[in-house]
């Protein structure tokens, strides 16, 4: 969790001010539920992106019949 934290801390809210909580709120859900749960590359995933994984585990689960 202190990974996650000082990722998002470095890679968003270190970069940018915003004017409002709402502009802020709405960017640390983009952040957490566009780029860190679907784009962002992680290191238990064998450095894919959550997609990739998910697609290469649908691709080695034998068909049921």
């Amino acid at each position: 969790m202190e990974s996650f934290w000082s990722s998002m801390q470095i890679e968003l809210l270190n970069r940018k001010r915003w004017k409002t909580r709402v502009e802020w709120a709405n960017a640390i859900f983009e952040y957490i539920e566009i780029f860190h749960n679907r784009q962002r590359r992680h290191s238990a995933l064998g450095y894919r992106t959550p997609i990739e994984y998910e697609l290469l585990s649908q691709d080695t689960i034998p068909a049921a019949g």
